[in-house]
């Protein structure tokens, strides 16, 4: 059960990374560095298409990934 579940963590590892490096950038210009981004600050808006995809896949993969990185601890304690 340990190696089966090692595996998963190494697999889905692999794939957490591939997916944040998927993600847009925020980043438009060199200019937003110098003001901070104070235009984002105040222009909000919700993720949409892909940006709002990789970002929900993103965090149900971290949220996997940690639940598991528990039950190796768990099981590698007893």
């Amino acid at each position: 059960m340990y190696n089966l579940i090692l595996s998963a963590v190494i697999v889905l590892s692999v794939i957490l990374v591939i997916t944040i490096m998927l993600q847009p950038s925020k980043q438009n210009s060199a200019a937003s560095a110098f003001t901070g981004g104070a235009d984002n600050l105040f222009g909000k808006q919700k993720a949409r298409g892909f940006e709002a995809v990789m970002k929900r896949s993103t965090a149900i993969l971290g949220t996997i990934w940690m639940i598991l990185l528990f039950v190796l601890v768990l099981l590698s304690s007893q």
